[in-house]
């Protein structure tokens, strides 16, 4: 199957959202979704952008999306953390994922980067050995931790100003 992997423009960031829903849904968060086309488009087209992104196109249909963004790491140095890599679920298992991670650690390369990281949910087991067949190392043994918006404001909330 013929398929163009392309920077996204913001002309595609519905088609990306509709991406992001459908990974939501996959991965049992189907209402976690908050993000906007229109904050796609602003965050990922502002300046500084907070985003790159990579979409695979079938048939002029974005069926794919790699989307990035710079990180540091203090043991390393610069980095790239791989948000999302998603393929339509019609679409899996014909090389999109491979090409859309090859475009990533392509980039990567290219602006010397000291490391590329992503998280993947412990039950994904074919994501887990997708990642383990291109090299990756899933690190079994790390947590992810998040303090998501409320509780940001309920941090600062108990913080001791005067």
């Amino acid at each position: 199957m013929d398929y163009t992997i392309r920077n996204a423009t913001k002309k595609d960031m519905p088609a990306v959202l509709d991406l992001i829903k459908e990974l939501a849904v996959f991965e049992k968060e189907p209402d976690a979704v908050e993000v906007t086309v229109e904050d796609l488009q602003n965050d990922g087209y502002g300046e500084p952008p907070a985003f790159h992104c990579f979409v695979a196109e079938v048939n002029s249909k974005i069926e794919g999306i790699a989307l990035i963004y710079n990180r540091y790491s203090t043991w390393k140095g610069k980095a790239i953390h791989l948000e999302d890599l998603i393929v339509s679920e019609a679409m899996r298992g014909i090389g999109l994922g491979t090409a859309l991670l090859d475009e990533v650690i392509t980039y990567a390369h290219s602006r010397g980067v000291k490391r590329v990281n992503w998280e993947v949910l412990d039950w994904n087991e074919p994501a887990i050995t997708f990642y383990e067949s291109k090299g990756a190392i899933v690190m079994r043994e790390w947590d992810v931790v998040h303090l998501d918006e409320n509780g940001i404001k309920n941090y600062v909330a108990k913080l001791n100003r005067n």
